[in-house]
């Protein structure tokens, strides 16, 4: 087995090999003026000609350094200048979590390395060390040379980032054993070597960030030279800073041995667990509420419920409910509520793109009012668009009538003024009116879907269309308010430097067909009219996210009915699920 001693030495020799390539860059552009020096130095000693094709040559080499000279300087203050990307996260002080800070400085005391210089939450199931040196992220200059030496030195260390729903879902000791392969990786980040060239690696891919932003026409030429100089060197690095970066997780998590191994196999598996009840989490319960303008506040202490009914319905998790009696690892912090809800906001920012801030249309939302907030309000928003698209469509055509195989001849009533038939009614005026469209009933959903073939393909088309317009038109006003949704300018930055132009940076789902959105609609309608006529509720499920509750009991047999009357017209499977369950579906259902 390695040491963590030979890692280190793995790794300093790419480390050094990186330095080289920018050596060699260095070089090769001070090269045009080393030979210009030589020549004016031969010229003045006598060792050349004076005039002539001498004088041509000494003229045409300085120029071509005096070039070489100016790009190699733009290269070089690009790469110094540039703000490497920095990982959003909640900043987390010492005053806040001073039992987490001093299990982190106990964990590193005993490994025997620097430790972090600061600690940070990322809304994600990772965790990572985070350089943070460059001069751009760190104190103002004044503040910089006023602070004493020590703290000068302690902000060379890198920055902790720690998944956010690992606190609220380990134990501490799991906790302490999943962090000691990470915190070991400081003692790697201080070699200066090692050091300099992740500081030259950072700089050119932030060179390569700037050069790929819009610019004006007379910056636009520089700063292309630069983007390709940047990416020449980084393809040349490539290689050697990946086998460099291995090398330094290898010594990391060799040196991390001593320290709760056994327990760190079981957190490992916690990891697999909390990332599968997070992901479900985000997708399935989040992102309805932020698809209507309202972020859970409290995702982190959500984890915890969701991660419970996993293992209470899966198998392979039976028993990791049975840590929930130890201390968990948000005890850590002194006011969870407060870092849950700075991480849950980050998280809407990263995964959806919502605002920075809360407003009237981006207003947090407990778990308690969830299901009548978010659930009951999501239901009558998609049912009102639902017959909105209905009352837009055009009127299908009327079957013909088939004809009588032996009728008596009639008379035409225009034919004979001012008789009418007995037994017909006569004529009224108001029949030229146009026809008003039913109320909003779940049985007008369901004929219009079953009777007319094209209805179906019609409405998911414009649902798909109607909801574009209403995503375009939220990035508008967001844009109007100067957040940072979607319609953010390129050049915005996070609070640490990180541009934020791209958002949502991690996209949770892809755009939904239409299809799906019919699907959705349609069942969101039988859920309004089954609250409306048969007693039923909204609910929360914490895997499956909005759930119909009838008799207080989940009923998650809905979707296959549904999905018979969508996609093939039949709409019986539906009609005995409603008569089931006791909805009347002729009924009127309140929209608002």
């Amino acid at each position: 087995m390695a040491s963590p001693e030979t890692g280190v030495l793995a790794a300093r020799a790419r480390a050094l090999a990186v330095l080289r390539i920018r050596g060699t860059a260095l070089a090769v552009a001070l090269l045009p003026a080393a030979v210009a020096v030589v020549l004016f130095a031969g010229r003045a000693t006598g060792h050349f000609g004076a005039g002539g094709a001498g004088a041509a040559v000494r003229w045409a080499v300085s120029g071509l350094a005096l070039l070489s000279l100016l790009l190699a300087a733009l290269v070089g203050l690009v790469v110094a200048r540039a703000r490497p990307a920095l990982s959003p996260s909640v900043p987390v002080s010492e005053q806040s979590a001073p039992d987490l800070y001093r299990l982190v400085r106990d964990l590193a005391d005993r490994l025997d390395v620097p430790a972090p210089s600061a600690i940070a939450l990322t809304p994600d199931c990772d965790s990572w060390l985070e350089d943070r040196t460059h001069r751009a992220h760190g104190p103002p200059r004044r503040a910089r040379r006023s602070g004493t030496a020590e703290d000068r030195r302690a902000a060379v260390a890198p920055v902790l980032v720690i998944g956010s729903p690992f606190l609220w879902w380990m134990r501490v000791a799991e906790l302490r054993a999943l962090l000691a392969p990470v915190v070991a990786g400081t003692g790697p980040s201080a070699h200066p070597d090692i050091a300099a060239a992740r500081r030259f690696i950072r700089g050119l891919d932030a060179a390569v960030a700037v050069a790929a932003r819009p610019r004006g026409p007379l910056r636009r030429l520089p700063l292309r030279f630069v983007g390709r100089v940047a990416r020449l060197l980084l393809r040349a690095c490539r290689e050697h800073a990946t086998i460099m970066e291995r090398a330094v997780a290898a010594a990391a998590s060799e040196r991390a041995q001593t320290v709760d191994y056994g327990l760190r196999i079981v957190a490992q598996e916690q990891v697999g667990l909390a990332y599968a009840g997070w992901d479900r989490l985000l997708t399935r319960v989040a992102l309805p509420a932020w698809r209507m303008g309202r972020w859970p506040s409290r995702l982190d202490a959500g984890v915890v419920s969701a991660l419970t009914e996993l293992s209470r319905r899966d198998r392979l998790a039976d028993g990791f409910a049975s840590r929930l009696g130890e201390r968990p690892a948000c005890d850590l912090l002194e006011e969870p509520g407060a870092i849950d809800r700075a991480a849950s906001l980050l998280a809407a920012r990263l995964f959806h793109g919502g605002p920075a801030e809360p407003g009237p249309d981006w207003s947090p939302v407990g778990w308690q009012q969830y299901p009548e907030e978010v659930v009951d309000r999501k239901w009558r928003l998609e049912a009102a668009r639902l017959h909105r698209v209905l009352d837009a469509l055009p009127t299908p055509p009327l079957p013909a009538a088939p004809a009588p195989e032996s009728a008596a001849p009639t008379l035409s009533y225009a034919s004979t003024p001012g008789r009418t038939p007995a037994g017909a009614r006569p004529a009224d005026p108001r029949d030229d009116e146009p026809v008003v469209p039913p109320g909003p009933t779940l049985a007008r959903v369901i004929d219009r879907l079953a009777q007319d073939a094209r209805a179906g393909d019609l409405v998911a088309a414009r649902l798909g269309a109607e909801v574009e317009r209403e995503e375009r038109e939220e990035a508008a006003r967001q844009a109007a308010r100067g957040g940072a949704g979607l319609g953010a300018p390129a050049d915005a930055c996070w609070g640490d430097g990180t541009a934020e132009g791209g958002l949502p940076l991690f996209p949770l789902q892809p755009p939904r067909t239409g299809r799906e959105l019919l699907a959705d609609h349609v069942t969101a309608m039988v859920c309004c009219a089954a609250v409306d006529t048969a007693g039923a509720a909204p609910g929360l499920d914490w895997l499956d996210g909005p759930a119909l509750l009838v008799g207080g009991a989940r009923r998650a047999d809905l979707g296959r009915p549904v999905l018979s009357l969508v996609d093939d017209g039949d709409a019986e499977p539906l009609r005995g699920w409603l008569t089931t369950v006791g909805v009347r579906p002729e009924k009127p259902v309140r929209l608002v």
